[in-house]
C-alpha cells in the first residue's frame, strides 16, 4: 500500500490509540490467571491479534462482547493439543520474548515461529537460559524457529538485560504462574526499566504472585505459597504513549489539536515524549480534556532514549522541525527492531532533506530547514512509516510512503486518525513505488 501525505493543517480532538504493550501483557496475565478475565478497551493491532491467538492455542477461551474481551483460562498447567504443534508469533517481538518462557511451562514439545523481521532477531537468550531451567531447546543458530519442551522449573538464575527487558517480562510471568518459591532472578544491565514497571503492574492487577524488586537488579519470589482471592480479573488497557507520541508530534508541527486518553501517571516508558516536547519548546498545555498542542518556534534538544527506544522515530520527526542539532542517545537499541531503525531513519529522512549522523551511541539530527516531499519507504517498519507521515505534514510537496500498511502492526487506524484531524492523506494499492 502507498500512502500519499500532502502538507496539511490539523485541527480537532482525538483519542490516543490502545497500547499494545499493555494489551499483550494483559493477554499473558489472563492466560496464567485461573478464572475469568475481562479486558476493557482491547487493542486490534496485528500484534494484539497474535497475542490473542497464542493464548487460545494454549487453552484460553476468548469471546468479544460489546467491545470487551472475556477470557476464561484454567491457568497453569495449560491445555494444549498433542505435540508437536506450532505457536506463530507473527512479527511481534514482545509476544515472542514474553510468551516463550510461559509456553515452556508445558510438558509437550512446542515449536515457536514467526515471520518477516522476527526471523532475523537474535534469540540466543533462550538457548542459554532455558536449559538452566530444565527446558530442552533447539533453535536455528539463535534464530527462529525455536523448539522447546518443558516443564520450566523456577530456579535461581542470572540473566543479561541489556538487549531487551521483554525476556525478563516472560520469565517473571512464567515464574509467577509456576508459584516460584525462594528463587531470585538476577539481572545485569537492565534496559527499559519502565516496561518492567508495566509488567509488574499488570501482574498485580491480575492477582499474580509478585516478586520483590530489588533496584531492578534482583527479583525475589518468596517462599510463601500464593493464592489469589480474585474470581474475575478486570483490566482496562491503557492508551498508548508510543503511538500517541506521533499524534503529539503531529500537533506540535501542524496543530492545533488535542490528544485525549493519555495517562500522565502511566508507567509506560514512552511518556518521556513530554520531556522532549518541553525541551524542544513545543507549544502544548495539559488540560482536563487532554494534551493540547499548537505549532511554535522549536529548538534542538538533547534526549536519552536508552530506556524508551521506540521514541526514536517520533523524536526524529520532531527534531527535523527544530532549529539546530538535536542529539538522541541510545542508538544501539535500534538494531534489532522491525528494521535497523537507525539506518532506516537516516535513509528516509535523508530523502526529505534532513541530515542525520550517527556517532557511537548518539544520533544527531540537523533540523530547522524546510523539509521536502519525497518518495519514501517504511522498510516494513510501522514506526518508520508513521515518522515519515508526521514529518510530511509540513514538508514542501507531497510525500509517498511505500509499504505504508506496516502501521497495522501497532496502530491500524493511524491514517484514518490523521484524516479525522484534517490531514490530506490518500491510500492506494495501485501506485508503484520507484526509487
Amino acid at each position: 500500500m502507498i500512502a500519499i501525505i500532502k502538507p496539511s493543517a490539523l485541527k480537532g480532538v482525538l483519542q490516543a490509540p490502545t497500547s499494545k504493550s499493555s494489551m499483550q501483557r494483559a493477554c499473558a496475565a489472563a492466560l496464567v490467571s485461573k478464572g475469568k478475565s475481562v479486558i476493557y478497551h482491547p487493542g486490534d493491532s496485528n500484534d494484539d491479534r497474535v497475542a490473542l491467538d497464542i493464548i487460545q492455542r494454549l487453552g484460553a477461551r476468548v469471546e468479544s462482547v460489546n467491545s470487551e474481551l472475556s477470557i476464561v483460562s484454567e491457568g497453569f498447567p495449560f491445555t494444549t493439543p498433542h505435540s508437536p504443534f506450532t505457536i506463530h508469533c507473527g512479527e511481534s517481538g514482545l509476544s515472542m520474548r514474553m510468551f516463550t518462557p510461559i509456553i515452556a511451562l508445558a510438558d509437550k514439545e512446542i515449536t515457536i515461529d514467526g515471520e518477516g523481521s522476527l526471523l532475523n532477531r537474535p534469540m540466543d537468550f533462550f538457548d542459554e537460559i532455558l536449559p538452566q531451567l530444565s527446558v530442552k531447546v533447539k533453535s536455528q543458530n539463535g534464530k527462529l524457529p525455536l523448539t522447546i519442551q518443558g516443564p520450566l522449573e523456577p530456579k535461581n538464575i542470572e540473566i543479561d538485560g541489556s538487549l531487551s527487558s521483554q525476556f525478563l517480562t516472560g520469565l517473571l510471568m512464567a515464574f509467577a504462574a509456576a508459584d516460584a518459591k525462594d528463587v531470585i532472578i538476577k539481572v545485569n544491565n537492565l534496559t527499559s526499566k519502565p516496561y518492567i514497571d508495566l509488567t509488574l503492574d499488570v501482574m498485580r492487577r491480575f492477582g499474580l504472585k509478585l516478586p520483590e524488586n530489588k533496584n531492578y537488579e534482583e527479583f525475589y519470589f518468596s517462599s510463601e505459597t500464593h493464592y489469589s482471592s480474585l474470581i474475575t480479573h478486570e483490566y482496562t488497557v491503557e492508551a498508548d504513549w508510543s503511538g500517541g507520541a506521533f499524534l503529539l508530534v503531529a500537533g506540535a508541527i501542524a496543530g492545533p489539536i488535542t490528544v485525549s486518553g493519555l495517562d500522565m501517571m502511566s508507567t509506560q516508558a514512552d511518556k518521556e515524549i513530554m520531556k522532549a516536547l518541553s525541551d524542544a519548546n513545543a507549544g502544548f498545555a495539559i488540560e482536563a480534556k487532554g494534551i493540547k498542542l499548537h505549532p511554535a518556534d522549536m529548538k534542538a534538544f538533547d534526549f536519552d532514549a536508552t530506556d524508551c527506544p521506540d521514541l526514536f522515530p517520533p523524536l526524529v520527526a520532531l527534531a527535523s522541525h527544530c532549529k539546530g542539532e538535536t542529539r538522541i542517545q541510545g542508538v544501539s537499541r535500534l538494531t534489532h527492531k522491525e528494521s535497523n531503525r537507525s539506518a532506516s531513519l537516516q535513509q528516509e529522512f535523508g530523502k526529505m532533506g534532513v541530515k542525520i549522523e550517527v556517532t557511537d551511541d548518539t544520533m544527531i539530527i540537523h533540523g530547522g530547514d524546510k523539509l521536502r516531499g519525497a518518495k519514501t519507504h517504511s522498510h516494513h517498519d510501522h514506526r518508520v512509516a508513521m515518522a515519515c507521515a508526521v514529518a510530511a505534514l509540513k514538508a514542501e510537496g507531497e510525500t509517498e510512503i511505500d509499504e505504508a500498511d506496516a502501521v497495522k502492526k501497532s496502530y491500524p487506524d493511524f491514517y484514518d486518525d490523521l484524516k479525522k484531524l484534517g490531514a490530506d492523506v490518500s491510500l492506494s494499492s495501485k501506485i508503484k513505488f520507484h526509487e
